[in-house]
């Protein structure tokens, strides 16, 4: 194998170094709560204020806002003392339990065994115990129809305190679907993309029974991986039946001791998990922070290994499109001027972003107008925009070759379902025009219409809402734990299915909903959806912004009295 990028890349040819005793630092998320402040002043993160900025620079082609609003005070107080009051009520229930009192329905240790280690970690099990069983019937309800712009749920009850569920018989028509990643609208039971996944499975039947490498190469497979490198405009591209293990699989691939991954701080877990798995070296950087991420960069060339201070045989950047938490997209000019800068790879998942951003849909490579081959590693899934199964890696076709080898997924995974495959050549042919048809473009157009009138609508209205203009993952804040359960239970009455949020998988103290906007809704659906949202807001008192309140000091103080008059 020759010496360029893709072989440097597999077999750690570079020469970089890290320093493991610093961390990195932040970019100072403090903001001011002055009530009398200018509006552009005002609960912006500096790190938003970098993004204005940096339009201005050749890196930028056009706008880049993002808006993440500070937790006013009371708030962020109010919250805390709401988890330390489960909290204490927690261990209340649990000296119940401990003395018989209440029964406890988890799983347990035998009283003959308590003298082995312990299989179950009681305390670790606390959270899951006390708080989420509170708000569980928020979450794995039964969908009995296609996931599209509305779906229909088996309505479920519960004799124990969201311990057990039991189906009632009854079903919940025309759920407007605010919480799929259903962003182009072809999860569909009709159209011509399901007809011809309809074809494909008569033909080749559901499943293939065996590995790439054995006998579950199929020309379909081969036929989708050469339309997925021209979509994303590479040499070559694999693909993966399972989107999850394309990064937690691959990424031990391309990394290993010596090496040096460095990750954002909100990376998707399987991106956490691939790195651990490698055994590389990690260090974590501020959520789009250019300022951190090259401070790391800088360390690591400098002081390289620790105690050895060997140079490190290669540093792998770890970035996602978008981040599906904080509908936030990333600064991708800056982190290939850092790559570039620095001589390090860069991995970037496009598990959001493809087929949901850019002109073409092409992803955040596509938004910002870049070169696709200045990213080393394109990582997508097909479960969002495409909807379908899966996921892909594109790149060098010595990479991809390097892939097929060495990658956990390809060598002892079961290959993609035929239907699947399918389903994936039809709509990204649809996206791409090569079906003689403009309904690819015309959902793109869709998308991004509907992104903007939904975000534009949720600020007018007053909520604290999270990330880029132009993601269609849209988090609306609700801070407070007793909140994240009474919104998805307020917004089912309304006949809205959405998906809420909270601690561990958010700050503690910035649970929130998330909303994904999709080409399939109508203005009429976005318009009901809206008006229950806020409807539900000002029954919970959600919101909480102040952004919309005038820039000047007189103003505010009329608006204030105006408001308390009423």
């Amino acid at each position: 194998m020759t010496q360029n990028s893709a072989s440097k890349l597999l077999n750690g040819d570079t020469v970089h170094r890290t320093k493991q005793d610093k961390k990195a630092s932040g970019n100072g998320l403090v903001k001011s709560h002055c009530v009398f402040q200018q509006q552009q002043k005002r609960y912006r993160r500096p790190a938003e204020k970098n993004h204005h900025a940096s339009c201005a620079s050749p890196l930028y082609n056009k706008p880049f806002a993002e808006s993440f609003e500070e937790t006013p005070l009371l708030v962020a107080v109010l919250t805390y003392v709401g988890y330390g009051i489960l909290t204490i009520f927690g261990y209340l229930r649990d000296f119940l339990r401990d003395w018989k009192f209440e029964k406890c329905h988890l799983a347990r240790e035998r009283e003959q065994q308590k003298d082995f280690v312990p299989l179950y970690q009681d305390f670790e099990n606390f959270y899951t115990r006390n708080l989420y069983m509170r708000i569980r019937d928020n979450w794995n309800r039964p969908i009995c129809s296609v996931p599209g712009a509305k779906m229909d749920l088996v309505e479920q009850v519960t004799p124990d305190y969201n311990w057990t569920f039991e189906h009632t018989g009854k079903i919940l028509k025309d759920v407007i679907n605010m919480g799929s990643y259903n962003y182009l609208g072809f999860a569909e039971n009709s159209g011509t993309c399901a007809d011809a996944a309809s074809e494909c499975t008569v033909k080749y039947g559901a499943g293939v029974s065996s590995t790439r490498q054995e006998m579950g190469n199929l020309d379909k497979h081969e036929e989708l991986e050469k339309l997925v490198a021209r979509f994303l405009g590479v040499e070559s591209s694999m693909v993966f039946g399972m989107g999850f293990a394309t990064n937690s699989m691959n990424i031990p691939a391309l990394t290993g001791k010596g090496c040096l991954v460095l990750s954002d701080e909100l990376n998707h877990t399987s991106l956490v998990l691939g790195a651990r798995l490698s055994g590389s070296t990690i260090r974590v950087f501020k959520h789009n922070n250019m300022q951190s991420l090259e401070k790391l960069l800088r360390d690591a060339i400098v002081h390289g290994q620790p105690r050895t201070h060997r140079p490190w045989k290669k540093i792998l950047i770890l970035v996602e499109g978008i981040y599906s938490m904080e509908g936030s997209i990333v600064r991708l000019p800056e982190v290939i001027a850092l790559k570039k800068k620095y001589k390090a790879y860069l991995y970037l998942d496009e598990a959001h972003s493809i087929g949901a951003l850019g002109p073409r849909g092409r992803g955040v490579v596509d938004y910002f107008g870049l070169d696709p081959s200045d990213v080393d590693i394109m990582m997508g899934t097909f479960t969002k925009s495409f909807g379908a199964a899966g996921g892909y890696i594109g790149g060098k076709k010595e990479l991809i070759d390097y892939l097929r080898l060495h990658s956990h997924s390809a060598v002892y995974a079961t290959s993609m379902s035929p239907p699947v495959t399918q389903q994936i050549i039809a709509s990204m042919k649809c996206i791409m025009g090569e079906d003689g048809t403009t309904l690819g473009q015309e959902r793109l157009c869709q998308l991004s219409d509907n992104t903007t009138y939904f975000r534009r609508r949720l600020h007018e209205m007053g909520f604290i809402i999270y990330g880029n203009n132009d993601s269609p993952v849209v988090p609306l804040m609700l801070y407070m734990p007793a909140k994240i359960g009474a919104f998805g239970r307020e917004m089912l009455k309304r006949n809205i299915g959405t998906v809420v949020v909270g601690f561990p998988a958010t700050p503690i103290i910035e649970s929130r909903a998330r909303f994904c906007v999709s080409a399939a809704h109508t203005r009429a659906m976005l318009d009901t959806a809206l008006n229950a949202i806020s409807e539900v807001g000002d029954l919970l008192q959600l919101k909480y912004s102040r952004k919309n309140r005038p820039e000047s000091e007189e103003s505010d103080c009329f608006w204030y009295l105006e408001s308390h008059q009423d």
